[in-house]
């Protein structure tokens, strides 16, 4: 699948970016095993690919969990308390931060700014937005991704 992905995209002039999405739209991340495949279709280096998905924290290089919990850690929302709920929902869901539980369910990962600075701390669970963040708010998340 990847193969084949990856020449959909060979002929397309900087086409790492969109290939990357469309493994990742496809299989749910980025295996390792894209990396080889992705160079030779796009005439890169392996370590060119790699720095790419590394470097963008959207690419994942192992599934996600079922349910996927996205908590901004930037400074606006750090002024506004994120710290404590950070705290909260890790010992709520039973997962550190930019983690996945072993049971599969949950994702808990730090974003840096989801746009929503006047109402933060802010998360996007499941890519749906939370703000204002409070313990009401920690019980409701931590409910919707156990169900």
């Amino acid at each position: 699948m990847v193969g084949r992905l990856a020449e959909r995209f060979s002929a397309q002039r900087g086409a790492l970016l969109p290939l990357l999405h469309a493994i990742q739209e496809e299989v749910g991340w980025v295996p390792d095993a894209a990396t080889p495949l992705g160079a030779r279709a796009l005439n890169l280096s392996r370590a060119e690919v790699h720095g790419v998905v590394t470097f963008y924290h959207d690419f994942r290089r192992e599934p996600a969990g079922r349910h996927v919990v996205k908590l901004c850690l930037a400074e606006a929302c750090k002024a506004r308390g994120v710290g404590a709920i950070e705290a909260a929902l890790a010992d709520r869901l039973g997962v550190g931060i930019d983690k996945t539980r072993a049971d599969g369910q949950v994702s808990f990962e730090a974003v840096y700014c989801l746009g929503l600075c006047a109402t933060g701390p802010n998360a996007l669970v499941d890519d749906r937005p939370v703000s204002r963040l409070d313990a009401r708010k920690v019980d409701r998340i931590v409910a919707q991704v156990s169900a």
